[in-house]
């Protein structure tokens, strides 16, 4: 991150910044367009990819673009042309932004699992480097996305200011000080599993966010993917499925001493999240010393007696922090935060309510399932179906509140990308 800065300003003074494409007009899009433009230098988004084009061009004007400076492209060509001119753009082709000459990275902002597919497959066909605000797309085809990746030279990477990069983030930190990390943790505010849309309706019309995205935030399901692509970066695991979320209102470094260490050492490190903590926001990890002499300057440094000592980061800044991505991508060929080999957790679809056989499973944070961190290993072993391919699956069968579903239970539609993906990606990794 210190090294961002620089960078950025030397792409400043050759007249020559990173330009990349913005991938969703929501919320967050809203707001990284917005720090980039307005906030940054070295740095610019020229074009916004949004299914509703009126919406993108909203973006644009809410923060100070002149109406007359937006134009709608249909081709890559006419993209490389209004960047030339200085202009910014708008289109709602994804393939436009990833086959355009001067655009060199993406950033997907839509949190769609589906359409985040295509947005990355495109992308990689056109040589760009790939930012993913979008954990549930990670959590569900990261590994084999990033293998197409490496294969065309391109960076996959999640996004600085989302939880799991911010844990590797400090991660790096911890190991770089030649400790052993053995807890990897998300600090929640609160959970429910049963939330709904309705009931956070008037959440999500406060911060102008959809009532579905907020609640895969209330219902556990998004710190599932969160933590499970934190998994699947470093080698972690889960101690249970689900996690094991103490919840605790004090201190986050007091949340050290409620696990056991030898389990932590025999499972070679887990991934979790600590419900409550007095910091209410940031990551934590929870890292080991290797000898005597490390342990006695801890101690000297008031960390405490171990055998887990404790780093947090209180805050995540997602839309401030998310251009850095852009930035390491493409002048470091860094990533904040990727996959490493195969899966090793999962994020699986569960009851949210009785189900019924004929109902077809609605999306993330709706009425219908929540997510759940389960091993890749069980989750391949005992069939049972990821939450990021379930939506349009038709039940066969009933299945009861808080029941997992397996792929017996549903027949999964035919036309997603994201289904098609994930069958590519179990062949890639089988079990071993």
């Amino acid at each position: 991150m210190i090294l961002v800065d620089t960078a950025l300003k030397r792409r400043a003074a050759a007249g020559n910044p990173v330009q990349f494409a913005l991938y969703g007009a929501g919320a967050m899009g809203k707001g990284i367009a917005n720090q980039v433009l307005n906030h940054m230098t070295g740095i610019n988004v020229p074009v916004i990819c949004n299914r509703t084009v009126e919406t993108a061009i909203a973006v644009y004007t809410s923060i100070g673009v002149a109406r007359e400076d937006i134009v709608e492209v249909a081709t890559s060509a006419a993209l490389d042309e209004a960047i030339a001119a200085g202009r910014y753009a708008v289109t709602a082709d994804p393939a436009v932004p990833a086959g355009a000459g001067r655009i060199e990275a993406v950033l997907d902002a839509t949190g769609h699992v589906d359409y985040g597919a295509v947005v990355a497959l495109h992308a990689i066909e056109g040589g760009k480097h790939i930012v993913l605000l979008n954990a549930e797309l990670d959590g569900t085809v990261g590994p084999l996305l990033k293998t197409k990746a490496d294969a065309a030279g391109v960076v996959l990477t999640g996004c600085d200011g989302d939880q799991p990069a911010v844990q590797i983030n400090l991660l790096r930190f911890v190991e770089t000080l030649g400790l052993t990390p053995r807890v990897l943790g998300n600090i929640k505010g609160m959970q429910d599993r049963y939330r709904t849309p309705e009931t956070q309706a008037a959440f999500a019309k406060e911060w102008n966010q959809t009532p579905h995205m907020v609640t895969s935030f209330a219902d556990g399901t998004k710190i599932a993917f969160e933590q499970a692509i934190t998994a699947n970066a470093t080698g972690m695991t889960v101690a249970r499925r689900g996690m094991i979320g103490p919840e605790h209102r004090g201190l986050i470094d007091e949340v050290a001493a409620m696990y056991d260490i030898d389990e932590l050492r025999s499972l070679g490190g887990i991934v979790d999240y600590c419900l409550g903590g007095l910091q209410s926001a940031g990551v934590y990890v929870f890292a080991e010393a290797v000898d005597d002499l490390q342990t006695h300057y801890l101690k000297y440094s008031k960390l405490g007696d171990g055998p887990l000592y404790s780093f947090y980061v209180p805050y995540h800044l997602m839309i401030f922090e998310a251009p850095i991505s852009v930035t390491r991508a493409v002048l470091f060929d860094d990533a904040a935060i990727k996959p490493d080999g195969a899966p090793k957790v999962d994020v699986i679809a569960t009851a949210k309510r009785d189900l019924k056989v004929g109902e077809t499973v609605d999306g993330l944070g709706g009425f219908m399932t929540y997510g759940l961190c389960e091993t890749y290993a069980i989750t391949r072993g005992d069939a049972l179906l990821p939450i990021g391919i379930a939506e349009g699956a038709k039940l066969k069968r009933d299945v009861a509140k808080d029941q997992v579903l397996t792929y017996a239970d549903v027949d999964l539609p035919t036309d997603s990308v994201a289904g098609r993906l994930r069958a590519e990606q179990d062949a890639l990794f089988p079990l071993k």
